[in-house]
Order: structure tokens, then sequence, then C-alpha cells
């Protein structure tokens, strides 16, 4: 373990104070612009008054719960506790975020998706392969936080709040899965893209399996301390490696 229970703990305290505003809004897990979150989905700011309340109430829900998760421990907070933070009722929270998980994992749930929509979005000519290769290493350039390579403290904690609490691990591992199965579904022959076929499915398996790795190892060597900038040399490194031996399969490997 990184941390005993008694340092995790003061860890996580000294980091919840650290929340603020800016990490909500533009640097946990990778979101680049602000999070305004209503009915399951990013949106872009609304033009009308009742849409902007939403939103903001919404904002302060998920900051006030990630303060509250950093401070106490996921599993000692109640959606109760939550609500009365920020005072609306428990269904008000429930009408926003349905589970607990949900309002814990919104950044990364936000970026579901991500993998099958640079894979369309992509310029003619260009492989899958090239096209999430050239999208990791734009993040990995800008210390994008969906990369694993950002070491902004608040960051760091949630991360590690992530990674030591199995629900969330396991709520974690099941987005993955819908990861894989949406870039399948984008990889397979048209006109199949509600059965995609094995190889398309393997094929997805192997380039979110490749995103996975990276993004684990970078988080791993920041929670033992060491920096972002220090980290980005290899971490681009083991990203061309990865994606060459994705694009060029594995009889090339040596191994």
């Amino acid at each position: 373990m990184l941390f005993s229970l008694k340092k995790r703990s003061a860890a996580l305290s000294a980091a919840a104070q650290t929340v603020n505003h800016d990490f909500v809004q533009r640097q946990c897990f990778g979101a680049d612009e602000y999070l305004t979150v209503y009915s399951g989905v990013m949106t872009q700011p609304a033009a009308g008054l009742r849409q902007r309340q939403k939103q903001r109430t919404a904002q302060s829900l998920w900051e006030t719960a990630i303060g509250l998760f950093l401070k106490h421990g996921f599993e000692n907070v109640t959606v109760a506790q939550i609500a009365e933070a920020v005072e609306v009722s428990r269904m008000t929270v429930y009408n926003y975020f349905p589970t607990k998980e949900d309002l814990a994992l919104r950044p990364i749930e936000d970026h579901i998706g991500d993998a099958a929509r640079t894979v369309r979005e992509r310029p003619p000519g260009q492989s899958p392969v090239e096209a999430l290769r050239h999208a990791f290493l734009t993040g990995l350039d800008a210390r994008d936080a969906a990369t694993g390579l950002s070491d902004a403290p608040h960051v760091l904690a949630v991360r590690r709040l992530l990674n030591e609490t199995p629900t969330l691990a396991d709520r974690a591992l099941r987005l993955t899965a819908r990861d894989r199965a949406l870039l399948a579904a984008e990889l397979t022959e048209p006109g199949r893209h509600d059965n995609p076929d094995v190889l398309a499915r393997v094929k997805a398996a192997q380039l979110i399996g490749l995103r996975e790795e990276l993004v684990a190892e970078n988080v791993r060597r920041l929670l033992a301390g060491e920096s972002a900038d220090t980290v980005y040399p290899d971490a681009r490194a083991a990203a061309q490696a990865a994606f060459d031996l994705t694009a060029h399969g594995l009889l090339g490997s040596g191994r």
C-alpha cells in the first residue's frame, strides 16, 4: 500500500481542503471544459434561466460530494449528508445522480465513448490505431488527466480514492466495458453496429486495454510521488511503443 490508513486519511483530508471550482470545472480526469452536467450528459451553458439553474445545482451537488468523499471516505458519506450540505432534498440529489457512484465517477463517465468518437471523426485515410495514438499523445502533451498524467493534488486524491474504494473500482471496470463495446461497434462492418463481430471486439479490447494500461502506469508513478514532468518522457515512449505493437502485431515483438 502507498499509504498506511492513517497517512491515507490525512492525505485525503488535506486534499479535500484544496477542492475548488477549478478542480471541478477543469482538471478532474481530463475535462477540457467546464463540467456542466445534467441528465447524465455534459452540456453547454444553456440560454434558459431554468436550465442554467439545473446546471448550477448539478455542479454544486457534484462538487460538494467530491469534497465530502475526500474528507470522510466514500463509504462513510450518505446521500442525505450531501443533500444537507447543498441544502436540497435527497430526492433532488437522486434526480440528478441516480446513485452515489454516479457522483464520484461522473468525470470518467463523461469520457465514455471518446475512443469511439475519435475513430468515427478521424480524417480520411487515417487508421483507427493512428487516430487513437494521436489523441493519446496529444493528451500526454497537455498533461490531460484522462491520460493519467496530471499531478494536480486534488486529481491525485480522487484517483487514490477510486483506486482504494472497491465499489468505485468495480463500477469503473463496468464503465470501461461500455467504452470497449462502443469502440467495437465503431470498428465493425457498416450496417452491423448493433452486433459487432468477434474481430471488432478483439480490436476494441486491444485498443482499450492498451490505453488502460498506459493510464494505470502513469497514475501508479504519480501516486508514488513522481511529478508529471518527470514521468512524461517515459509515458510518451511507452505510448509510442504500445501503439506500434498494436499497429504491427505481436509477431514482430520478439516475444
